[in-house]
């Protein structure tokens, strides 16, 4: 071994206590903040579930609220949950297929150029924020025809929408090339390969996508206050007409001097972050569940 080497190894084996050093110290760190992460989360939890649990009963899921009353009367959040049930549905309706269509053509079809392009307009449209997506569908749909819950549902499609696309983007880049080329030296058809091979293999991410997605515009307060918010107390199915949600009850109740609104608005807000939290989990399963797939099939 020459003295050049013997010098190389010497000084490697001089910095190698140092390097243990600052990877021990940078291993302490990323616990570190994943602890304050989670901590972050448990002190959201626990605040929300502290101040909630006593108001969340059966009347909060089926009664409606009493406006003036001269003597107590139960009263509940029932036009909110229903509302907030109709204009997520069909927000998922309209940002699902075209998110889905979207992330095929830009995957499977598009050139690179187009294809950046397209994917740089979805990460401009997933980073606006959301009360601007309000006004947006304000000046567009609510003037001159009135707020409604289908506005409502069209301002958080639009905020859907990118979630979906990306996410189905990320699942159908893990399909295996080789079962595309298997198919087309077959001779079937790209079109035909796309929905009878690719899609298939995609369910679960797609899934878990627009879990996240429902899950993310689920509590979304700023585009509802100017599409759908002047509201009655009773319940409505009509989105032709504007539906009270969740979120916008909680900033309605949450700025009433009376405590009892004030403790709906926790218990309303202890349902929602439940199903946030599940909707999460779910998601984090079937993405759990779908990679294991992509791994089988490769």
């Amino acid at each position: 071994m020459s003295s050049h080497n013997l010098t190389q190894a010497s000084l490697r084996a001089d910095r190698l206590p140092r390097r243990k050093r600052v990877n021990l110290l940078m291993e302490i760190l990323a616990w570190l903040a994943a602890a304050i992460a989670v901590g972050i989360l448990g002190v959201v939890v626990w605040t929300v579930a502290q101040r909630g649990a006593a108001a969340l009963n059966l009347d909060l899921l089926t009664k409606t609220p009493v406006q003036f009353s001269l003597t107590p009367v139960r009263q509940g959040l029932a036009n909110a949950f229903v509302g907030s049930i109709i204009i997520v549905g069909l927000a998922t309706l309209m940002a699902l297929p075209i998110g889905i269509l979207v992330a095929i053509y830009l995957n499977e079809y598009a050139r690179p150029k187009v294809r950046s392009t397209v994917s740089l307009a979805l990460d401009v449209l997933n980073g606006i924020p959301a009360i601007v997506i309000g006004i947006f569908v304000f000046g567009l749909l609510v003037v001159g025809h009135g707020q409604s819950g289908f506005a409502g549902a069209f301002a958080l499609a639009c905020l859907m929408l990118p979630l979906v696309a990306r996410s189905t983007m990320e699942v159908l880049a893990l399909v295996p090339n080789s079962l595309r080329e298997a198919s087309l030296a077959l001779g079937v058809a790209r079109w035909r390969t796309t929905l009878s091979i690719v899609l298939p293999q995609t369910i679960g991410g797609i899934v878990t996508g627009t879990t996240l997605a429902i899950a993310r515009v689920a509590g979304e307060t700023a585009p509802l206050l100017f599409t759908s918010s002047i509201v009655g107390t009773q319940i409505h199915t009509d989105v032709h007409h504007a539906l009270q949600t969740i979120p916008v009850a909680i900033f309605e109740l949450s700025d009433s001097p009376d405590p009892q609104d004030h403790a709906r608005a926790w218990a309303a807000a202890l349902v929602l972050l439940l199903f946030i939290l599940f909707a999460s989990l779910g998601a984090r399963w079937l993405a759990t569940r779908g990679s294991r797939r992509a791994s089988a099939a490769r």
